[in-house]
């Protein structure tokens, strides 16, 4: 059957993180009726093992937790995988071709983004076991982009404001503390802030940061977006905008779209 692909997306790793990437795929399809919107399949267990503290060995293994999700999407048909969950990405490459899936990487699409934007350093907030893994600095140092992490300090208030993202706790002090960090990061250099972690975005509005803030979340729904609509991928150059929000240019036909 011709059509879009269908996509799965590999959730609950925050629940509400999950919820923030549906709704950024949903804003960036162009559509004007539901028929002409991504198909999607959401997988949301948060019941998937920390994934920072496994990394950090000291925490349970949750490759099988991921693969049984994985595996699921696949027998509901879906094609394209896409996890918004940058911790994740150091378990799930391989899982998603062991299950035949194409994944679009978080990781990827952020550093292609940066790189065709000319940047030349970028401050990452993300958990620690992100950091430790090396996935944000091996991505953009291949690109030839310097990565700025915080100092000790910093990451204790990260690491904070993500967990008080998880328990609905995130309030405007988490806000005032990431923001600190941010100016730290550019104060050595940091032309973007990253949040390579999808829950930092719901509590790190760019209030008081000097630079623009990167969200990989609606970078990853934008080129899911194009990937599963079959639309012919556009440059990942984007705007100055401190979202680096860019909507689709494509609008439906009349035969895509039904009665509402």
């Amino acid at each position: 059957m011709s059509g879009p692909r269908l996509v799965g997306v590999l959730g609950g790793m925050g629940p509400a993180a999950t919820v923030d990437f549906y709704g950024k795929l949903v804003e960036e399809t162009a559509a004007a009726c539901d028929q002409a919107h991504v198909p999607v399949v959401i997988w949301g267990d948060p019941r998937v093992p920390d994934r920072s503290q496994s990394l950090l060995g000291d925490g349970e293994d949750p490759t099988p937790y991921l693969r049984r999700g994985i595996e699921g999407l696949r027998r509901a048909g879906c094609e394209v995988l896409a996890v918004p969950c940058n911790t994740a990405h150091a378990f799930v490459p391989r899982l998603a071709d062991e299950a035949g899936l194409e994944l679009v990487s978080i990781i990827e699409v952020t550093a292609d983004a940066l790189a065709a934007d000319g940047v030349r350093g970028v401050g990452v907030l993300a958990t620690s076991g992100t950091l430790r893994a090396g996935l944000y600095a091996d991505a953009l140092r291949h690109r030839g982009v310097a990565v700025i992490e915080p100092d000790e300090p910093g990451q204790r208030q990260v690491m904070a404001a993500i967990g008080a993202v998880k328990s609905g706790g995130a309030g405007p002090a988490h806000r005032r503390a990431l923001a600190e960090v941010c100016r730290s990061l550019t104060d050595r250099g940091a032309e973007r802030i990253v949040t390579a972690c999808t829950e930092l975005v719901l509590a790190l509005d760019g209030t008081g940061v000097p630079v623009p803030v990167v969200d990989p979340a609606r970078l990853l729904a934008r080129r899911v977006a194009d990937l599963a609509l079959s639309r012919e991928t556009r440059s990942p150059h984007v705007s100055n905008d401190a979202r680096y929000r860019v909507y689709s240019s494509r609008s439906p036909s009349s035969s895509e779209c039904g009665s509402p």
